[in-house]
């Protein structure tokens, strides 16, 4: 399944938003440096989508604030 995100890093609160069925807005408290913001991104995605961390990965986007992510089954 590839799902759409808009991600917002240095937010002062987390959230996580469902914009429709594969695109969502996510606010992250890390800043984005050293992939800090992306892998928490990941563990957001993972745990909405009760998959193992393993099975989501960034497919594109890695240095932009839209991302396309990958949930394999």
């Amino acid at each position: 399944m590839y799902i759409h995100i808009k991600v917002t890093a240095g937010a002062r609160k987390e959230s996580f938003k469902k914009k429709s069925e594969d695109h969502f807005e996510i606010s992250v408290k890390e800043k984005a440096e050293r992939n800090m913001a992306n892998t928490r991104v990941l563990e957001l995605v993972a745990k909405y989508f009760k998959a193992p961390l393993k099975k989501v990965r960034i497919v594109n986007g890695h240095r932009h604030p839209s991302k396309l992510l990958i949930i394999e089954d």
